[in-house]
């Protein structure tokens, strides 16, 4: 079952006095099946994180649509947004976006409370979570207490407290040591297992080795994508290094 589905995207930026336009993205289309894990990689300006930020309802296209479950984003009333995000969507942000004057517990709350859930039942989704994260120890500590890794599952529970239909990334890994690396990219497998959809925005090649699929973005479109199959990371992350060569010195591989 398609649970995303992007057609035509395009997205065209007009500079402040309107004297030239750029264009970020063209002609953008891809699906994604509800249970899959993709990536999506290209290099600085390529229209990766434009199409995170239409994607996550932050940002509207030029043209196109983006369905999600089948509904149009665009068609979605500015005083609804916030709510369809929250209610379908669940985020993973590179520098955490965790409020130091709440505790872990409450950062993870948070989008519960927003939605108007019973404590009892916020205590009865985080639970599960948090004891599968390893963080059930920690949740009465602030961010300042913790580390980077312990941050960024924290902020990984706070995306799965609401049950999101799915989940975007945004370079996950960026602000982690290799270690914490290692356990997030293990987490997150764990967690497409279990089957939680996932899409990564990542410039990182070990990152994206975990995935299922990586879609390569060059000049706002999709240039190429690789699939797993029967590849271990190793070799997928050979592969990727290898397409992002092309990249770099203008192959052509569609």
């Amino acid at each position: 079952m398609r649970i995303l589905e992007v057609n035509g995207l395009k997205k065209v930026y007009t500079t402040r006095f309107g004297g030239n336009k750029v264009e970020a993205l063209r002609h953008v289309s891809f699906s994604v099946e509800e249970g899959e894990y993709v990536a999506i990689m290209g290099e600085s300006g390529s229209g990766k994180t434009t199409l995170l930020n239409i994607l996550a309802a932050l940002d509207k296209p030029t043209g196109g649509t983006v369905l999600l479950d089948g509904k149009d984003l665009s068609k979605i009333k500015e005083s609804g947004l916030a709510a369809f995000r929250r209610d379908h969507l669940g985020f993973v942000f590179q520098d955490f976006n965790l409020l130091d004057t709440f505790s872990l517990e409450d950062n993870i709350y948070l989008p519960l409370v927003l939605a108007g859930k019973p404590f009892a039942e916020m205590k009865q989704r985080l639970a599960p979570i948090a004891e599968q994260l390893g963080i059930s120890d920690i949740l009465r500590k602030y961010p300042y207490e913790v580390s980077g890794g312990q941050k960024q599952r924290t902020a990984v529970a706070r995306a799965l407290v609401t049950n999101p239909r799915l989940i975007l990334a945004d370079e996950p890994t960026g602000a982690l040591d290799s270690k914490a690396t290692d356990e997030l990219l293990q987490l997150f497998s764990e967690i497409n297992r279990v089957g939680q959809t996932l899409l990564m925005v990542t410039h990182s090649v070990k990152a994206a080795s975990h995935a299922g699929r990586v879609l390569f973005i060059k000049d706002g479109e999709v240039f190429h994508q690789l699939y797993r199959g029967n590849s271990t990371n190793e070799e997928l992350y050979q592969k990727i290094s290898d397409t992002l060569t092309m990249l770099a010195t203008g192959g052509d591989k569609r």
